[in-house]
């Protein structure tokens, strides 16, 4: 899938920075629940270049997961949930995320969104099943429920229903970052599909971990 054309890379910047600002402002939420009500509105406040890095919800230009040198790699395909909205019955795709000495990066690509949505995907810490991912995967547990302590990726879907992010973090993910759950940024307690990351190789997530990477 091509992703990194200039148009649509201003896009999925804008969407990325529109969630951010819905963030700031408490529309994100971080529980096990994702909660809040429909429709929303975002506050709008300026950030600087440091807000922005600091905030970091996802570069399209980014190195996809599963091109970063000497990473340990698990992915997994999206099953949908029963909490899905209407109209996303068909949706589809993959995640992976990769552990290395630079960091974490997780890559999502999706295919049957309705088109020109915004969404969010946030890494969680407990299996898709059976609560849908549980708790947002946190750093440090307790800390912020923003990024760099939680991984978020936010995009916005093309004309077609694709949608494409990498989002990066310098923190190596302990072992119990499992899941990627998925949902529009307007409907946050309608999560429509999750992914359970699985090693490609038994063991190299610890080992990552471990060596302290």
């Amino acid at each position: 899938m091509t992703t990194s054309t200039p148009t649509r890379s201003r896009v999925h910047h804008l969407a990325a920075t529109c969630c951010v600002l819905a963030l700031l402002a408490g529309a994100c939420g971080s529980d096990g629940a994702d909660t809040q009500p429909a429709g929303t509105t975002a506050t709008t406040m300026a950030m600087d270049d440091d807000m922005a890095m600091t905030m970091n919800m996802g570069d399209p230009t980014a190195t996809p997961a599963d091109d970063v040198d000497g990473a340990a790699l698990a992915r997994g395909e999206f099953a949908l949930l029963d909490t899905r909205p209407q109209g996303y019955d068909d949706v589809a795709g993959t995640a992976v995320i990769a552990r290395s000495p630079a960091g974490t990066t997780v890559t999502l690509e999706l295919s049957g969104l309705p088109a020109d949505v915004d969404y969010i995907a946030h890494v969680h810490a407990e299996p898709c099943t059976p609560n849908n991912g549980g708790p947002h995967y946190q750093f440090d547990v307790g800390g912020a429920t923003t990024p760099p302590n939680e991984i978020h990726l936010a995009f916005t879907s093309d004309a077609d229903g694709t949608g494409f992010m990498t989002a990066e973090n310098h923190a190596v993910a302990g072992i119990d970052a499992q899941a990627l759950v998925v949902h529009p940024s307007e409907f946050l307690d309608n999560k429509l599909a999750c992914v359970d990351f699985v090693e490609d190789e038994p063991g190299a997530v610890a080992e990552m971990v471990a060596n302290g990477a």
